[in-house]
């Protein structure tokens, strides 16, 4: 036979699972040095600016002003 489950009790145990989970995700994600974070701000700005600097412009005819 089937076991059987108590769904009060199942749901309770899904939503503490959901929880865990998310502050799993908050701790990965927020809880980083401020040494961590300022690397990762420079090297988001590096790269900005690489692609920044590798855009051409569309040339401009005489006409259009």
């Amino acid at each position: 036979m089937a076991d059987i489950v108590n769904l009060r009790q199942a749901r309770k145990q899904k939503a503490r699972d959901d929880k865990a989970q998310t502050a799993s995700r908050n701790r990965a994600l927020h809880g980083r040095t401020k040494a961590e974070k300022e690397r990762d701000r420079l090297i988001a700005d590096k790269s900005e600016r690489f692609v920044a600097g590798h855009h051409r412009e569309k040339p401009t005819r005489p006409d259009d002003r």
